[in-house]
């Protein structure tokens, strides 16, 4: 599935899933100034918190989105969907601390 073409309030409600239907690491398109690439971080019964991309840039932003702005993604997004391979830089006086 590409990037959704229709906003949220037009959106027909029983496509929408529940926010607590999604899971930590799903894929997802949330709804910030148009759809953008996302993943779930977390979700309760009301909202997902998620980390997205907000614009074409590789930085991302982390907000908190209910249901309706959200959707599964099919889509690979290299810059979120490999975040698990990227290494993690340890500062040198947290390493000496130990």
């Amino acid at each position: 599935m590409s990037t959704p073409t229709i906003a949220p309030p037009e959106r027909d409600p029983q496509d929408v899933l529940s926010a607590d239907h999604y899971h930590k690491a799903d894929p997802v398109w949330v709804y910030r100034n148009g759809w953008r690439a996302g993943v779930i971080e977390a979700a309760s019964a009301l909202a997902v918190t998620v980390t997205y991309r907000p614009g074409a840039a590789l930085g991302t932003g982390v907000d908190t989105f209910t249901a309706e702005f959200v959707t599964k993604r099919a889509d690979v997004d290299p810059a979120l969907d490999n975040r698990s391979l990227l290494v993690k830089r340890v500062p040198a006086d947290v390493r000496n601390a130990a």
